[in-house]
């Protein structure tokens, strides 16, 4: 017995001395960012494409639908491009809004969703279905009395109001806010050309605040470096330029708003418009708003030229850098 209880001991000495097998993840760390409650882990590879090669300049916007559908613009034939939550293509379309499909917007209207659509090149905003049936144009306004030729009007954002008004951004041509009722007759225009509070430059993005009564349409005033709000009839009610660098696209989630800002990253604000946070701040000031940034300088939970934002059901982010080769971005909420 003795002999057993000594042999036993001297292979339990064994066994502790044999040295542990460590197995390394191959599964690389994810990177997050944000503050408190609002913390998002960044998605790697989200969007690319199987091939690797380029998707086309992504110099519009990103939406998501009722399904958790995201589109995207690029300036290619591929002029929207839609993909599943985890980022697999499912389509696209658009061959004939190549070069200059700016601004998307996705409305609900009764059961159905559709999208308004801002051309730059083609100098009118559209509404079409989700598959890209275009449903009708609408051109610079005459009325406005602002147009000695209709190739000026080069709109950039559109935004629909509960009752049907739609207002469009002419961001890329005069600056002004048109505004049009739901049969498309025109109503007024305001803003315009000009630095001082109610004036414009560069009028990139707008949306309707739906987080307060009355609605308030915000106007990304990308090169006043500023956000401006005007009540729905276009009276300008207050200037915020603290903690925006050149705003372009707004979106909302509750009462969060992200604005997509061309310097290099996405800010976060209350409801009150104080700042949460912001996301994937760019520390190099040289790739800030800089369309030719090689994707071999990318890297991930940094942002180069944020254009456009959108926010699903879940409260994920989709951000859609202005580059070249093209980018599309998934900030998944933790």
């Amino acid at each position: 017995m003795i002999r057993i209880a000594l042999a036993c001991s001297f292979l339990t000495a064994l066994v502790a001395q044999e040295p542990e097998t460590i197995v390394e993840s191959t599964q690389p760390e994810a990177i997050e960012m944000g503050a408190g409650s609002h913390r998002f882990a960044w998605v790697a590879g989200w969007g690319t494409t199987a091939d690797g090669k380029d998707i086309g300049n992504t110099h519009g916007c990103v939406v998501v639908d009722a399904a958790g559908h995201v589109y995207a613009n690029t300036d290619t034939e591929d002029a929207v491009r839609i993909y599943d939550r985890d980022g697999h293509l499912l389509r696209t379309w658009g061959k004939d809004w190549k070069g200059g499909l700016h601004g998307m917007t996705l409305v609900r209207e009764g059961e159905k969703e559709f999208l308004y659509l801002a051309h730059t090149a083609r100098h009118e905003v559209a509404k079409a279905t989700l598959a890209g049936e275009v449903l009708w144009t609408l051109g610079a306004p005459a009325e406005a009395g602002v147009y000695d030729d209709a190739a000026k009007f080069k709109p950039t954002s559109v935004a629909v109001a509960d009752n049907g008004d739609i207002y469009v951004a002419d961001g890329y041509g005069q600056s002004w806010i048109h505004q049009f009722d739901k049969d498309r007759a025109y109503v007024r225009s305001f803003g315009g050309r000009g630095k001082e509070p109610g004036k414009l430059q560069t009028p990139h993005g707008i949306w309707i605040d739906r987080r307060v009564e009355p609605h308030v349409l915000v106007v990304c005033d990308r090169e006043n470096h500023r956000l401006q709000l005007f009540d729905l009839d276009g009276k300008h009610l207050r200037v915020l330029d603290t903690e925006v660098r050149r705003p372009c696209n707004v979106c909302a989630y509750g009462d969060d708003v992200a604005v997509a800002d061309l310097c290099g990253r996405v800010s976060l604000f209350d409801k009150e418009w104080k700042v949460i946070t912001h996301l994937g701040d760019n520390p190099d000031q040289k790739q800030w708003a800089n369309n030719g940034v090689p994707r071999a300088k990318w890297r991930d939970g940094v942002f180069i030229a944020p254009h456009g934002a959108a926010f699903d059901a879940d409260g994920n982010l989709y951000v859609l850098d202005w580059v070249a080769a093209g980018r599309i971005s998934k900030l998944a909420r933790r």
